[in-house]
């Protein structure tokens, strides 16, 4: 079965939040099912700084305002697909912000050439390697269908992965003609709208299949309230979609072996990994829990609640060690709570060495997210015995065992989880977080039993291999 998974980032090599740890996990958890998958990447900086054993493919005189070239290659492990079309990725910045944190002008151009070459590849293949699925991931990817329609590719189907239905890739009806978009689909059964180009719905109505990145968020996904405008598309496809929840890497995010903290094997691992972190963030000594969060620093993220409710742990004698940036308001009033509390630290920006240090040495990780597709942070936790304490919302909600009357009396229990998402539900819970930390056995059981949680790909990569294999069959 061979697979080309169209994505706009893909860990380690370029990365700005969970999508990019699945793109970048996904081909060596679905080798081990007889996929074998290439990633097709724009060619950043990063990327093509890291490729090896490089082989052009395919020349395009003109992608989208310029010529470019694809590469086949290797780098992390990974086989790539690389486009290397300097007048559209070359530049300073990230995947979609200037330095200066706004997007770049020509991002529908920029990405629309994604789509284009995937369609291109299912349509003439790279070299002698043809894919038979296109499994492109959110809106960077979503004008691939559109692309097919206009390409003699009979058999390849098309799966759309939604990591987070909020990015729509919207842009005006003005640009039909530089995206190479045919305008009788331009309508409410196509691509359009509200009067807009929407790369996102493009793929949601022209795929094959859908899939999201929890069971509870495919649920979520065909309401009002979670699908963000694209519910009504979402309860259409209803048939066609499925929840495949997201796994973490173990070898990447593995305790006994991560080369970044002190080994869990050794008896002290986890105190000594708690001293060490409370060293480097400059916090005292406690007698509570101490509680990290490693998030980007945004509204649905639910941190603006944290900030209100950070007294019911700090009165308890708990901290909070945050890393992660963002909208520049939540920076800012964080930097103020912790300019104000000894016992809350924070870092602003990205660093994946400090995220592993944190997993380690944390006593609790805080997830009070609005809405979750999947998470992946919560999943670290579990793995780390850094207990989750989550919203009750899209995979948080499927991936903690509540510590719940009955889950306690079981023994079962992973974390905690607290409804609805207010400041108020979120006071009671840390507060409940405190009181579990303050009885030993109990903490250390749940901590066993968030240790022992299959969080990894294995299950879920059997699941993708499974639609691969029936989409193939025509089924």
């Amino acid at each position: 079965m061979r697979v080309l998974s169209v994505a706009s980032e893909c860990a380690p090599l370029v990365k700005t939040g969970g999508l990019a740890d699945v793109t970048g996990a996904l081909p060596r958890a679905l080798a081990a099912e007889g996929v074998e998958m290439r990633v097709l990447l724009p060619g950043y900086p990063a990327v093509m700084a890291a490729l090896e054993d490089v082989a052009p493919v395919i020349d395009f005189d003109d992608l989208f305002g310029g010529p470019a070239r694809l590469l086949a290659g290797m780098a992390a492990g990974l086989d790539l697909l690389v486009i290397d079309a300097p007048h559209l990725y070359d530049r300073a910045g990230g995947p979609y912000h200037a330095p200066d944190g706004t997007d770049w002008h020509d991002n529908p151009e920029r990405f629309a050439a994604l789509s284009w070459v995937a369609a291109h590849v299912a349509a003439h293949g790279a070299g002698d390697w043809y894919p038979q699925i296109l499994h492109g991931h959110d809106w960077q990817a979503g004008l691939m269908t559109e692309y097919l329609r206009s390409m003699d590719a009979p058999g390849i189907r098309t799966v759309l992965t939604i990591h987070n239905i909020a990015f729509h890739g919207n842009v005006g009806a003005d640009r039909l003609g530089a995206l190479r978009l045919d305008p009788s689909r331009f309508t409410h059964d196509g691509f359009e709208y509200w009067g807009m180009i929407s790369a996102l719905k493009a793929g949601l109505v022209g795929a094959d299949a859908l899939t999201t990145v929890s069971p509870r968020y495919a649920e979520e996904l065909m309401t009002p309230e979670f699908g963000m405008g694209m519910d009504g598309v979402m309860r259409h496809r209803r048939d066609d979609l499925s929840g495949i929840l997201n796994g973490i890497d173990h070898e990447v995010w593995n305790p006994a072996k991560d080369p970044l903290v002190t080994p869990y094997e050794k008896p002290a691992g986890k105190l000594a990994n708690k001293a060490a972190l409370r060293a480097e963030f400059g916090l005292p000594e406690a007698a509570g829990p101490l509680c990290i969060v490693v998030s980007r620093m945004t509204f649905q993220k639910g941190l603006d609640l944290l900030l209100e409710a950070l007294p019911a742990l700090t009165a308890r004698g708990g901290q909070l060690a945050l890393l992660g940036s963002g909208e520049r308001e939540l920076e800012n009033a964080f930097r103020n709570a912790a300019g104000q509390d000894a016992n809350v630290a924070v870092r602003i920006g990205y660093d994946e060495g400090l995220s592993h240090r944190m997993m380690a040495g944390g006593d609790a990780i805080l997830v009070p997210s609005r809405f979750e597709p999947c998470g992946l942070t919560q999943l670290y936790g579990l793995r780390y015995g850094t207990l989750p304490l989550v919203a009750l919302t899209g995979g948080l909600a499927d991936t903690v065992i509540n510590a719940s009357p009955a889950a306690m009396a079981q023994g079962v229990a992973t974390g905690l989880q607290f409804a609805p998402v207010t400041v108020e539900a979120l006071r009671n819970a840390l507060a409940h977080l405190c009181d579990l930390y303050a009885q030993p056995k109990i903490w250390a059981r749940m901590q066993r039993n968030a240790m022992s949680q299959p969080v990894g790909w294995d299950q879920s990569a059997r699941e993708y291999a499974r639609l691969y294999h029936r989409l193939a069959a025509g089924k």
